[in-house]
């Protein structure tokens, strides 16, 4: 077992792997830039060094600053979180051509998954069901257009090299179709330094619901059942929950057999996602995500599963300590995602936290790097919390997350709070009857 990890990460990703290590009696290194010298993460970390100023460029995304803050601390291995450098797969050859250890998957496998087409290609032989569409980039518009026409509108232009929602742009009918072909080709290009798109059928009422998969990189691997994260906005999850409200436990273990099966194949190491859109009872491969997701407490909640425990073992060379069989899923958990924001058009909110308190009381969680007198920079993403709450049923689990929300005071920046306040009183939500879509119409008639 490692003696000393690095997280290559800030805020509550950073202090839930601090965490883990601490009970697992690892030592722990905080890096931060000089905007988060007062940051959490770096208090309770039991060393830290300051990799670059307020910039990620320079600070959270420099190779050479992050490796040399291992080699000055004797870091045996590196925790990268979410974002950031956790699905850079230069990033973990270089980590392991110094003789580091990543906490996470090969930079193999973040490369083949890291690239749509290939991952989309890599699924298809392994079993997964995938979304209809191009088999590999789409070369040109009139190729475009023929494809479209056999596929049938709607179809949607995607970035191979895409995430977050940038370099994908829906085309209705064939009149749309040169306007989003370019517009997607343009944001690649912007964000990704990469135009090449593909194209998929359009589906009109999914569900997103996505797989944890979890592997020893020997060829174990299991699946720890299912998140649905069909409430978003602009393609971002707001919030998510599980098990799935629309996935039957038949459906759960024959998806899930089939996502473990293909990562076992591939002989994947450590945490994983597969993610699918869910319609009319047919599941189909949008992406894999080779990392700990936003996301990953709920299913801790229902599992009683410390996936970042297991990550850490399983980066030193240990076995997993749980089998398919072991795992038993236990009530129903929902995460909301916090964002220093103000409503309606949810721009960001930085400044600094007058008040904070977090809710508490039985089956309640939450992760973050907040604290009174704590000043959010201006710099990173708008998450600063996840509330997470766990029932025995779904019930339970929207009571408890209403009243926990109740008891949440963030107090000197706006946040997305009053929007859960309002969501629940939703009969859709109330029910979970909702698709990827719902949160947008949603939004236009209820926040002005």
């Amino acid at each position: 077992m490692f003696d000393k990890i690095l997280i290559a990460n800030r805020g509550e990703i950073a202090l839930r792997v601090i965490r883990a290590a601490r009970e697992m009696g690892i030592g722990t290194v905080a890096v931060h830039s000089t905007a988060d010298a007062d940051a959490m993460h770096v208090r309770m970390a039991d060393e830290s060094v300051c990799i670059g100023p307020p910039a990620a460029g320079k600070s959270y995304l420099s190779f050479p600053n992050i490796i040399s803050a291992c080699e000055v601390t004797g870091a045996q291995a590196i925790h990268p979180g979410y974002g950031f450098l956790s699905e850079n797969a230069n990033f973990v050859q270089i980590v392991e051509d110094h003789e580091i250890t990543f906490i996470g998957p090969s930079a193999e496998h973040i490369r083949m998954m890291g690239d749509k087409i290939t991952a989309k290609e890599t699924m298809k032989k392994l079993g997964v069901p995938c979304v209809p569409g191009s088999e590999g980039g789409v070369p040109d518009l009139e190729t475009a257009r023929a494809l479209a026409g056999d596929m049938g509108f709607p179809v949607i232009i995607k970035a191979t090299a895409g995430g977050g929602g940038r370099g994908m742009k829906l085309a209705r009918t064939a009149d749309d179709l040169e306007s989003a072909w370019q517009t997607a080709r343009s944001e690649a290009k912007a964000a990704f330094g990469n135009d090449e798109v593909y194209i998929e059928k359009y589906l009109g009422t999914p569900r997103h619901i996505e797989i944890q998969v979890f592997g020893d990189g020997k060829g174990r691997a299991v699946h720890l059942g299912e998140r649905d994260c069909s409430l978003q906005r602009r393609h971002q999850k707001v919030l998510e929950e599980a098990p799935g409200p629309s996935i039957s436990a038949e459906q759960r273990a024959e998806i899930g057999k089939t996502c473990a099966d293909a990562v076992a194949e591939m002989k994947y190491s450590g945490a994983g996602t597969i993610e699918f859109l869910y319609e009319n009872g047919e599941f189909f491969f949008i992406e894999m995500n080779t990392r700990l997701q936003v996301e990953h407490p709920v299913t801790e909640a229902i599992f009683g599963i410390d996936l970042v425990r297991e990550q850490i073992r399983v980066a030193a060379g240990l076995p997993m300590e749980f089998d398919q069989d072991t795992l038993a899923l236990n009530g129903h958990a929902i995460e909301v995602r916090l964002n220093a924001e103000k409503l309606p058009k949810f721009n960001p909110s930085p400044g600094r936290i007058s008040q904070y308190h977090a809710p508490g009381g039985l089956g309640v969680r939450m992760d973050s790097a907040l604290y009174d007198g704590y000043t959010i920079p201006p710099y990173y993403d708008s998450l600063i919390g996840k509330l997470i709450v766990h029932g025995r049923d779904r019930p339970e689990a929207l009571a408890r997350l209403e009243r926990a929300l109740g008891e949440l005071i963030i107090d000197g920046v706006d946040t997305t709070v009053p929007l859960f306040h309002a969501l629940l009183q939703e009969p859709a939500i109330q029910s979970g009857d909702y698709t990827i879509h719902w949160l947008e119409h949603w939004l236009e008639t209820n926040l002005q």
